[in-house]
């Protein structure tokens, strides 16, 4: 089939171009040629959606059957995008997020959940995306979601990942955790060992998607693992397992952390205390086809590229996560202290 991709260069993007490259699909991808490299033997069109004469020149003379919109983050530039293509494709998936739920993090959340209001002709720009606050980023995904829902004539998928990890990340979750472990000695490691987490796997969302593009599948699907598929504690012994480090993880409870006032999510990555955190219900995916492979695979697979290739590409969010080593040694020092 053939297969468009806007963006496609980094992380969910790549990941879906290589998987779709493999199964045998002509793939074409869109973006600015800024963050990433192209994937080896895929048609690569430059261009900037946010330009009217770019999108018109990408539409010029091609059509495809499927889009996959990993790029998509002001509403009116996603329509304006989706009404060229729609007479070009007959589906599209638009990747969003479960922060379109303004109950997250800090209640449980289905597909039924309520989303922020936004209208799909909300103007702005993406440039300052990874500046934004999380109201903001769910508010404008929300509002691309009705974008596409009411410009695009054909088939629509709307998938709403949870955290995504993997090879290839870009954030800085697990690969500040692998790069943390490795150093070894004592690691803060925060709240319960035995509390679940739904991190899903970027190659079981890739495989998703397709399935779903394959099959017809339409819809809203949360991603995520199942809610009992592993564990903080899991990630951080794979972690240890996987680089052969001596680290000792003491693990430090939420009401010390909260009391010292620590960016949740960011400053420990990872770790947030709303109950909703890690209570998404993604079983109506799991219904359609969605499998998550164990995490001790994320996290080896994520080890071996994070060697190989020397780090990930340069993104915004990078510098918001992790303690610096002179905080963690300070907080395991009140820790033991109390």
């Amino acid at each position: 089939m053939r297969l468009l991709v806007l963006g496609g260069t980094r992380f969910v993007g790549r990941a879906l171009v290589e998987q779709a490259a493999a199964l045998g699909h002509q793939v074409t991808t869109f973006n600015r040629g800024r963050t990433g490299q192209d994937v080896p033997g895929v048609e690569a069109v430059r261009g900037d959606r946010e330009n009217a004469a770019d999108l018109l020149s990408l539409v010029d003379g091609r059509e495809w059957d499927w889009v996959v919109d990993t790029s998509g983050y002001v509403p009116q530039i996603v329509g304006n995008s989706v009404r060229l293509l729609s007479s070009r494709a007959r589906a599209y998936v638009f990747l969003s997020t479960v922060s379109v739920y303004p109950g997250w993090p800090a209640e449980p959340v289905s597909e039924d959940s309520e989303t922020y209001e936004c209208a799909p002709d909300t103007p702005g720009t993406a440039e300052d995306e990874a500046n934004w606050t999380a109201a903001q980023y769910g508010a404008y995904k929300a509002g691309c979601e009705r974008a596409v829902q009411e410009a695009f004539e054909g088939q629509v998928t709307i998938l709403r990942p949870g955290v995504i990890l993997g090879p290839m990340e870009n954030v800085g979750r697990l690969t500040w955790w692998l790069t943390r472990i490795t150093r070894g000695g004592r690691v803060l490691a925060p709240g319960d060992a035995g509390k679940p987490i739904q991190p899903i796997d970027i190659r079981d969302l890739t495989a998703f998607t397709l399935n779903c593009l394959e099959k017809g599948i339409t819809g809203t699907f949360n991603l995520t693992t199942p809610k009992e598929h592993t564990t903080f504690g899991g990630l951080l012994n794979a972690c240890r397992a996987v680089t052969g480090s001596d680290a000792e993880l003491t693990w430090v409870n939420d009401e010390f952390l909260v009391e010292q006032k620590e960016r949740q999510w960011t400053a420990i990555p990872l770790w947030r205390t709303p109950a909703g955190t890690w209570a998404v219900d993604s079983a109506k995916a799991t219904a359609a086809g969605l499998t998550c492979r164990p995490i001790e695979e994320t996290v080896r697979d994520t080890y071996a590229w994070l060697r190989e290739s020397g780090g990930p590409l340069a993104y915004d969010r990078q510098a918001h996560h992790g303690l610096s080593p002179e905080r963690e040694r300070e907080l395991l020092e009140l820790w033991d202290r109390r």
